[in-house]
Order: C-alpha cells, then sequence, then structure tokens
C-alpha cells in the first residue's frame, strides 16, 4: 500500500508542466515546476523541513522547543507544517506589505505572527529580521531557522529540486529561470545541475528595489538600489549567505507594473522556472525571441 505516515512526506516530486498558450510563438519547449502542489502551496516546504530535520540533527532545536523565524509567508507556512507533525511551537515575524491572507492561515496552523515595517534597513531593531534575532536570545529552548543564511536552505534543492529536474527532463534541460529571494532555491538547485552539466543556463529573477543584481554584477553592496516595491517573497536588501553568484549566469530585474519588461534570448530548449508563483516567470517578464 502507497501509504504516507503524515503530511511532511507529501513534499517534493512536484510534476513539470508544459506551457502551452503564454509561450505561443517560442521556438522551444518551457515547463514550469509546480511547487504550488506542495503541501504548504509553495517550494518553500522543501528547505523548511531540512532546517528543521538538520538542527535537530545538530541538538540545536530540542523537543517542545520554538521555531522562529521572519517569514514572506511561505517559509512559515512550510515550518509550521513540520511545527504540527514534530510538536513544536512557531512564532514568525513578517512585514507589513504581506497580505493579511498569509498572516491569517499562519495563525490558523497555530503560528503566533509579529507584523514588522517593511520600509526599514535590515539592522534596525523594528526590522523582521531584527525582531527575530531577538526574540530567539530572549526565548528559552528556541531555534531561529535563519533562512537567509542556514545552509540546510540550499541544501534542500541540492538533494531534492535539482535531481527531479534533471530527471524529469532525462538530462535535457538547458537553463533554469527562479526568481532570487534567499538564495537557497536558485543556488541549490544550480550546483547539481551544473555539476551534471556546466553548460546549463541559470537566470536569475530579481525585482527593482532589490540590491541583488547590482551585487552580482559588481560585487557591491550599494544600498541606493534598495527602495520599497510591492512584488512579494523576491528581491533582497542585503545577500544572503546561502547564495554562491558563481553558479548563476544572468540576473534581470521586474517591475511591479505590468509588461513593462521584456527578456531578449536567442534560443532555449528547456526553461524551467518555478517559485512562489506559479508562472514560469513572473506575469510581467516575457520571452521574446530576436
Amino acid at each position: 500500500m502507497d501509504i504516507k505516515n503524515n503530511i511532511l512526506e507529501t513534499i517534493g516530486k512536484t510534476p513539470l508542466i508544459r506551457l502551452n498558450k503564454i509561450t505561443a510563438g517560442l521556438p522551444c519547449e518551457v515547463l514550469a515546476k509546480v511547487d504550488y502542489f506542495n503541501p504548504g502551496n509553495s517550494i518553500k516546504d522543501r528547505m523548511a523541513v531540512k532546517m528543521v530535520e538538520v538542527a535537530e540533527q545538530e541538538g540545536k532545536l530540542k523537543p517542545g522547543g520554538t521555531i522562529i523565524e521572519c517569514t514572506s509567508g511561505n517559509t512559515g507556512m512550510g515550518l509550521a507544517l513540520a511545527a504540527i507533525v514534530k510538536g513544536y511551537k512557531c512564532i514568525f515575524t513578517t512585514t507589513d506589505k504581506q497580505s493579511k491572507e498569509k498572516i491569517d492561515i499562519l495563525k490558523a496552523v497555530g503560528a503566533e505572527v509579529i507584523v514588522c515595517p517593511t520600509n526599514v534597513e535590515p539592522e534596525d531593531p523594528r526590522s523582521y529580521y531584527s525582531v527575530a534575532r531577538r526574540l530567539a536570545k530572549e526565548i528559552p529552548n528556541s531555534f531561529h531557522a535563519n533562512q537567509y543564511d542556514n545552509l540546510a536552505n540550499r541544501l534542500a534543492h541540492y538533494e531534492s529540486t535539482g535531481p527531479e529536474l534533471w530527471e524529469q527532463t532525462e538530462g535535457k534541460i538547458t537553463h533554469l529561470v527562479c526568481t532570487a529571494g534567499t538564495g537557497g532555491t536558485i543556488t541549490g538547485t544550480a550546483m547539481f545541475l551544473k555539476e551534471k552539466n556546466p553548460n546549463i543556463q541559470v537566470w536569475a529573477i530579481d525585482v527593482y528595489g532589490s540590491l541583488l543584481t547590482k551585487y552580482f554584477k559588481t560585487g557591491t553592496i550599494d544600498m541606493n538600489e534598495v527602495h520599497p516595491y510591492i512584488s512579494e517573497g523576491f528581491g533582497e536588501d542585503f545577500v544572503p549567505e546561502n547564495y554562491n553568484m558563481s553558479v548563476i549566469d544572468h540576473f534581470e530585474q521586474v517591475t511591479d507594473i505590468k509588461d513593462h519588461d521584456k527578456y531578449n534570448c536567442k534560443e532555449i530548449n528547456y526553461c524551467n522556472s518555478y517559485s512562489d508563483n506559479p508562472f514560469p516567470v513572473r506575469p510581467n517578464l516575457h520571452l521574446k525571441i530576436k
């Protein structure tokens, strides 16, 4: 019998779905890695469980403990699912630009949610990063997951997402297109795929208001690049430790304004993209063959 012992065992092995209408006219096959089929509705389930498992193995997360994390919502959902199964409590910090629905669903699965201001620097004591760090110091028997610098994040994708894409495309994948946030998904997946075929191109989708693109191009952390934006779940105002820029070939920034950005490329055989968004690329980013 094929019976799962708990909901966590259903994470991963998500389908690749051929895109037909959005890619009409392109001389290539474009596939979406549909990770919103995971029980928490996003790819973040993979790394959330991995961070918990590694923390347990290292003795950082003990029975009855509290998981603390700053999240735009999706990592929090994955951590909350793990907490329910394993018997932990959760406290999440988030920003005031996140949707009410994200906050409500985290509360519905048992998490305490603290909303922090968006338009402050990462080191500001009011930021959701700083509040999470402070709570982890103040609350006994707590574990700060720290998805940005916790390398279990990218390890999850090196061990699962990358191998799945390679197997599902029978090794024919030539391009990976992925939004860039914590760096775990794109870096871990790229590390695996580049080991299999160094010629695979890895393209990161960033947002205006994030400093990641300029850092990729110049190696400079320029806070003048940072400003508030509407898009949720990607872009950063600092460079997380999960990034290994050497496995990424290109960064492309997109705006919050629909249809204003064009991406030019000559040929794509397989373009696999996945994020917390079901689209192969953000709706305002189009592939254009020239």
